[in-house]
């Protein structure tokens, strides 16, 4: 989320958290004052997430300072001990986009409290819009998957039906640039989720 607007409509359909990019490897980049303005207006009971790729921890721990997410989310070669130093429960991003050979890294993140599962390869930004292999995802991993990749409202059914995550992330699929929601597709792709869980 870049803009107030956005993330109360998010917030309105129901998404059970938003996402805010930090990183300058992104162009969905938010500065400080954006976050903390879009943090403030959040109702109770909608999640943050402070995005991150490969950046230096004091920003990191600028973010968590004056933003205060709900969980911290690593995309780049971050380590678990690099990850977990802050103290802050976060989550680890698992770059797919090589199919089943990324599936090793599944294991090298045991104090993330979930791994998402992303489209892109690795070492690229998350973001891509492309989708992976949702056979792929394992039974019986501990920790909550996250499915991302090239979701949007026409896929997101299929996707749940097949991986069975613990929930979805949405970026490229309700936008209509980069960093601005669309309000139609936003809503189309919170009801398709919707009526998956339903059935």
């Amino acid at each position: 989320m870049t803009r107030v607007g956005d993330a109360l409509l998010a917030a309105r359909l129901g998404a059970d958290a938003i996402g805010l990019v930090f990183t300058a490897r992104s162009k969905r980049q938010v500065t400080l004052a954006q976050a903390r303005e879009i943090v403030a207006v959040l109702p109770p009971f909608v999640a943050t997430v402070a995005l991150f790729m490969d950046d230096e921890a004091a920003l990191v721990q600028q973010v968590l300072d004056a933003v205060r997410p709900t969980w911290l989310q690593f995309h780049g070669n971050e380590s678990d001990a690099w990850c977990a130093q802050f103290g802050h429960p976060f989550l680890k991003a698992i770059a797919m986009g090589e199919g089943a050979t990324a599936l090793s890294r599944l294991q090298a993140y045991p104090h993330a409290s979930g791994l998402l599962l992303d489209g892109h390869a690795a070492g690229e930004a998350g973001g891509s819009g492309r989708t992976f292999d949702w056979s792929l995802l394992p039974d019986g991993l501990e920790q909550p998957l996250i499915l991302a990749g090239g979701l949007h409202a026409g896929n997101v059914g299929e996707a749940v039906r097949k991986a069975r995550p613990w929930a979805v992330d949405v970026a490229s699929g309700v936008e209509s640039a980069a960093g601005i929601k669309d309000p139609a597709r936003l809503e189309a792709f919170i009801r398709a989720v919707r009526a998956v869980d339903a059935a």
